[in-house]
């Protein structure tokens, strides 16, 4: 036997899968779906009966979790959809960069500093619909900052990619 010490560093997470499959008939207005690789949120679903070439067909309206766009698919209702594994997360807000990153508090006390506020207008108008004015979102997220108040920020996370989704004020820092 060899008395050398051997060191792996991996490169691939733990094999969970980003997706699991459902069947297209069962999936319902609310839920989440993938529709061309992006993970949506159901808006609106019809099924057609089954016709001369074979089966009942779901006919998917989803908005991207990401990027609020609209995307559609028809699938036969028999057959598997791919379906993302969608987590919510609050952290409290702790920082703010200068080049818009955040600094938040987890759970167990540790700082997540990888996530930055989004820029995409329609999303901020989504996000931020609390706030008076949606002209420039993060001076105002850092004008309540800078004033002391506690804000807590809902981060959305699916296949990979995360993002902030809702601020809420939970009052005056103590």
């Amino acid at each position: 036997m060899s008395d050398e010490e051997h060191h792996f560093e991996s490169k691939a997470d733990a094999g969970a899968s980003k997706t699991y499959p459902q069947q297209a008939g069962t999936i319902r207005k609310n839920g989440y779906i993938v529709i061309k690789g992006r993970p949506c949120k159901v808006v609106e679903v019809s099924t057609s009966k089954t016709g001369k070439h074979g089966h009942a067909k779901c006919h998917f309206v989803g908005i991207d979790i990401f990027t609020a766009k609209k995307l559609e698919d028809i699938v036969p209702s028999s057959h598997n959809c791919d379906v993302p594994h969608v987590n919510r997360t609050d952290y409290q807000l702790i920082d703010i960069s200068e080049d818009g990153f955040v600094s938040l508090l987890t759970e167990n006390g540790n700082t997540k500093d990888d996530l930055k506020l989004p820029t995409d207008e329609s999303l901020l108008s989504q996000i931020f619909s609390n706030w008076v004015c949606i002209i420039d979102c993060s001076l105002q997220i850092k004008d309540g900052f800078g004033d002391g108040k506690d804000l807590v920020v809902s981060v959305m996370s699916a296949m990979g990619e995360e993002q902030i989704c809702a601020l809420k004020d939970i009052g005056p820092k103590n």
